[in-house]
């Protein structure tokens, strides 16, 4: 096997130059016929959200001193108005989505598609090597298998590192390359140096390539599609000329352990109403997630070169979360952003621990708050703004959230009951909380939980509308036992989730995240000591609120709350829990009717992971 193995079709460069965004740029490729409005969508997601905001905002003043509101009320109203507001436009979203969902779609009169050639983009950092390829040997054949007019070919691009895996990497390829199927495209090149990350590693492809390519289908290295999907999203492509981006919408598979297939529920039930309402007020201004979506190429190359950021040491910093700005660059050019959820048979991986997901979550976190010094960019459009906003305002709703559970429990539950009381009882700069006795005081924190459970109660409601039935999840009652499991243990791993949040904004705010570590695609079996260091702030926050409401300190309405984080270290231990318990506690439709195109992968990879460990051979192509 050589060392250095290079296996591409010759080089055809293309121009792509790092954007500006001190200045506004109009791609003159795009074609000039009008994009469809989605204004009316738009005024139905947001309208009702920010009344729903106002009303309570209304409601609670009357909560605080007749005399008026002072500084600590007023923060503490913003604070819950804020995150209340988000809350509602999660639900008007979801409301949105089961609308359109029973909409009877007007079948739209369409030419025949030009025919493209799409590059397939598989980039890969110290992957394991089997399952990247067992993959995409999975859609080269189920695209061969389809047939079609347009032209595809696989790259994977690597990145990686580790000697020992690129040595692995490399013997899979070769292995791989003589069991294809004639007609089928495999190519691989790996970096000499993974400048930029996968930024630099798409812009090299991009550059150096990308010129005979009309399209490019950007995967990740856990990516699975159907040959269908593809094709669907491709067509989409070729018949809107004036699209730039496409996305797909990827659903969650291979979940084994307790957290991923919780994970793996919600995307699947809750997530089908939530992503139809998202793609209908987005309309042509819809985001990029960085996979499972099919790219102009040439319009890639011309709008949505990065640029470095220079930090306030006057440092240059990569853009780490490329993906919302590569999106936001496309439509200020005027290219449309479109998003496609009902194209099924787009799939990804979740991490399968909380550990895992919060290593994951550290890395997103880093990348998103970057964001919010582009919010000035010129020629971005509103909604491309917003959606860079709504990216970083995922992670500081965490620290908000903290923040109002601290003054909550500070303030107390009455004048004597208050712990602010016993510092300085009569500073009227402190405000007491309700004793929470009367009714209206208890049907508004009833509503305040009602509204965070109703996104999954909207989504099981809108299941049917999507096509898809409870039968399918094992019958009605196992469904329900499913449901019932998922929202427990989303109870009681969301304070958990938000003061890890917290700390990645914290260790992000403070530079003390530093680098874009890969994810850990396996996960990890994580020892005592391990948990306990991770979730030392959790227990400590948990313990101490547990004390308070045994005291009549804290309010009781917070004990949920408090026992999920006082349990962090036995429900972080649960998570990776697999095998039987995990599917007893968690049902899904894929227990009992495997996607075949998973099964397709599944064997690739077992069968490559072997020839490579010298213990089996390829199966040929059939």
């Amino acid at each position: 096997m050589s060392s250095d193995l290079h296996i591409m079709p010759p080089e055809t460069p293309l121009a792509m130059p790092a954007q500006d965004f001190s200045a506004g740029f109009r791609d003159a490729q795009v074609p000039d016929a009008k994009r469809p409005s989605a204004g009316f969508w738009r005024a139905l997601a947001f309208s009702p959200a920010m009344a729903a905001t106002l009303g309570l905002l209304w409601v609670m003043t009357d909560w605080f001193d007749a005399e008026g509101i002072n500084l600590i009320e007023a923060i503490l109203l913003a604070l819950i108005s804020f995150n209340f507001f988000w809350i509602s436009f999660t639900v008007c979203t979801v409301l949105l989505g089961m609308v359109s969902l029973s909409r009877q779609e007007r079948p739209v009169r369409q030419g025949r598609a030009q025919q493209l050639r799409v590059a397939l983009l598989m980039p890969v950092y110290n992957e394991v090597p089997w399952n990247v390829l067992g993959n995409a040997r999975t859609m080269l054949e189920d695209l061969q298998a389809r047939g079609g007019q347009h032209h595809y070919a696989m790259f994977i691009l690597s990145d990686t590192r580790d000697p020992e895996i690129a040595a692995q990497e490399q013997a899979s390829v070769e292995a791989l390359r003589t069991t294809l199927a004639p007609g089928l495209e495999l190519y691989y090149r790996r970096r000499e140096q993974n400048t930029d990350r996968k930024v630099g590693n798409i812009a090299d492809w991009v550059s150096r390539w990308g010129a005979e390519w009309d399209a490019m289908l950007v995967l990740d290295a856990d990516s699975l599609m159907t040959g269908r999907a593809i094709a669907r999203l491709t067509d989409a492509l070729a018949r809107d000329p004036g699209a730039g981006l496409i996305q797909s919408y990827p659903q969650l598979i291979g979940a084994q352990s307790v957290f991923a297939r919780m994970q793996q529920f919600a995307n699947g039930v809750y997530g089908i109403a939530f992503a139809e309402g998202l793609a209908r007020w987005c309309g042509q201004e819809g985001n990029y997630w960085g996979h499972n979506a099919i790219i102009r190429t040439q319009a890639f190359a011309n709008c949505a070169g990065l640029p470095k950021l220079r930090a306030l040491n006057g440092q240059e910093k990569l853009i780490m979360s490329h993906d919302f700005v590569e999106a936001g660059l496309l439509r200020r050019a005027g290219w449309g952003v479109r998003f496609l959820p009902r194209i099924r048979g787009s799939y990804e991986e979740t991490p399968p621990t909380l550990i895992d997901h919060a290593l994951r979550d550290r890395r997103w976190c880093q990348g998103n708050l970057q964001h919010l010094k582009l919010l000035g960019s010129a020629g971005f459009q509103s909604v491309s703004r917003f959606h860079l906003f709504h990216g970083a305002v995922g992670y500081l709703m965490s620290p908000l959230w903290f923040a109002l559970l601290v003054m909550w429990a500070l303030i107390g539950q009455g004048e004597d009951a208050s712990v602010l009381h016993y510092f300085s009882p009569d500073n009227p700069l402190f405000p007491q909380w309700p004793e929470m006795t009367e009714t209206r005081h208890v049907l508004i924190i009833l509503v305040m939980y009602a509204m965070l459970l109703a996104p999954k109660v909207l989504g099981v409601l809108a299941l049917p509308l999507s096509g898809v039935r409870y039968a399918e999840f094992g019958g009605g009652r196992k469904f329900l036992i499913s449901f019932l499991a998922e929202v427990v243990l989303s109870i009681l791993y969301a304070p958990i989730l938000m003061v890890q949040q917290m700390i990645a904004v914290i260790r992000t705010t403070f530079g003390i995240q530093k680098g874009w570590s890969p994810q850990a695609r396996d996960g990890g079996s994580y020892g005592l000591r391990t948990l306990i260091l991770c979730h030392t702030v959790e227990t400590i926050s948990g313990v101490a609120l547990s004390v308070g409401i045994l005291s009549g300190l804290v309010s009781v309405w917070l004990a949920p709350i408090a026992i999920s984080l006082a349990f962090a270290i036995p429900l972080s231990a649960l998570s990776g829990v697999s095998a039987g318990a995990a599917r007893r506690m968690v049902g899904m439709k894929e227990d009992y009717n495997e996607p075949a195109i998973t099964r397709s992968a599944r064997r690739y990879r077992d069968e490559l992971k072997k020839v490579i460990e010298g213990k089996g051979v390829m199966t040929p192509a059939e």
